[in-house]
């Protein structure tokens, strides 16, 4: 089975384009950057340096220090799916962010997306 096209993409390529989803919605890079350490338990430092490193998805998921368990409370649509009835982990992780970034950009509370 060949890998999806995502998968080997730099994460660094596509986190300026969350950011930029973002800002136009007068969010911010921060709000970005917590939802991105709620998500995968990097700390700043270590998000910035798998910025810096350039790595792909494949590899920020797999080398995220610690997922969070509520991910699986995020439900919706992104790209026509529903996330959570993606069978591909990998994929699901992918979609997770999208499907939390797309709530930052529809102006739903910080409290709300990072589901406390």
């Amino acid at each position: 089975m060949t890998k999806q096209q995502i998968y080997t993409m730099s994460f660094a390529r596509v986190y300026p384009l969350y950011v930029a989803k973002a800002e136009k919605k007068g969010r911010t890079k921060a709000e970005v950057d917590e939802i991105i350490r709620w998500l995968t338990g990097y700390s700043q430092d270590e998000l910035e340096a798998q910025l810096e490193k350039q790595v792909d998805f494949e590899t920020f998921f797999a080398e995220a220090p610690h997922l969070n368990p509520n991910r699986a409370l995020i439900k919706g649509v992104v790209c026509g799916v529903r996330v959570e009835e993606i069978q591909e982990p990998l994929m699901r992780e992918i979609r997770y962010l999208d499907k939390l970034i797309d709530e930052l950009a529809k102006g739903k509370a910080m409290e709300k997306i990072l589901r406390k």
